[in-house]
């Protein structure tokens, strides 16, 4: 792994924001954003991401290329939760590892920010429709999660209503706000998306500093809450990331993809959701205890992901 890369990613102005945060909360600081404003700011990256892509994959069209990303990631959503679970369930009661699995097959909306910031740059470019595959990765990884406590779990699976579970996977307002704006990006008119391309891009990065920086602050609060789980889940929730971000690196490289798409694909394996997989699991699995599965994904993966891992990522992606 290039350590200037590595350097030059951890001394992101928007990464440093994240550490400000960090530092604000095991300070005891009162900085504080008003959650009015972390919420329209979460909505407004996903407005902006999903509309830029939806423009990316109109001017593209639909390849072969992006067939193959598209079933690439769907696959990844269902395999990641699958052998999570088992190696989780070792460990967890059935509900906490189904809960987790689903989140780690699942993705991070802000993740796969960061990398796209990573690699604008270095002036890569990759497609519209990586956005595409990250909305679509939500839903399976959330249903695999389900059926695996259900098949698992014989009180779970009498409790609970496949039907509202899929209704929740799909209209979660995150998942809803990026394949709404995806699809409103591919049949805008040209002339006229230009008139509102200074606040779908200029003032991204700017909103996205301050999101982090109230990322950073809730990592820190949340990631004392699940200590008491010991070690286990700390080390699952560092070393699988890297091992689903490395082994996509590496295999995205026999599907004759671009470079800066396959970075975005990796970045989607190792990524962990901590939006729409709580907002469902809520329904799923009530007995999942939220004190662990959204820690681990924000406390530990998120921060392990933006530092190390995307440079990581990328040298494979260089190398392969």
């Amino acid at each position: 792994m290039n350590t200037d890369i590595l350097i030059s990613n951890i001394t992101n102005p928007t990464l440093l924001f994240f550490l400000l945060g960090v530092i604000a909360a095991t300070v005891k600081s009162d900085l504080e954003i008003p959650a009015s404003s972390s919420r329209f700011i979460s909505l407004y990256l996903l407005f902006s991401i999903g509309f830029r892509g939806g423009e990316e994959l109109a001017h593209s069209g639909i390849t072969k290329e992006v067939a193959v990303t598209l079933a690439a990631a769907i696959v990844l959503a269902m395999l990641v939760p699958m052998y999570s679970f088992f190696i989780l369930k070792r460990k967890l009661a059935v509900p906490d590892a189904g809960a987790v699995a689903a989140a780690y097959g699942s993705v991070s909306a802000v993740t796969f920010v960061a990398a796209a910031t990573f690699l604008e740059g270095r002036q890569i470019a990759y497609g519209g429709h990586m956005v595409a595959a990250m909305a679509l990765m939500e839903a399976p990884a959330i249903i695999i999660g389900v059926l695996l406590i259900r098949r698992y779990d014989k009180e779970a699976g009498s409790t609970t209503s496949m039907k509202g579970v899929l209704h929740d996977a799909f209209t979660n307002g995150s998942v809803l706000m990026i394949m709404g704006s995806l699809l409103i990006g591919i049949i805008s008119d040209e002339k006229q998306a230009k008139g509102i391309e200074p606040f779908t891009s200029d003032i991204f990065k700017g909103f996205l500093a301050v999101f982090l920086l109230e990322m950073g602050m809730v990592a820190a609060r949340r990631f004392k809450a699940f200590r008491h789980y010991g070690w286990f889940v700390t080390v699952f929730a560092l070393l699988m990331p890297l091992f689903n971000g490395c082994i996509t690196a590496w295999a995205s490289g026999m599907l004759h993809m671009q470079e800066g798409n396959r970075l975005m694909l990796s970045v989607l394996a190792a990524s962990a959701s901590y939006i729409a997989v709580p907002a469902a699991m809520r329904l799923a699995a009530p007995k999942a205890d939220p004190g662990l599965y959204i820690p681990m994904a924000l406390g530990v993966t998120f921060p392990l992901n933006i530092t190390i891992g995307l440079p990581l990522y990328w040298g494979l992606v260089q190398m392969t």
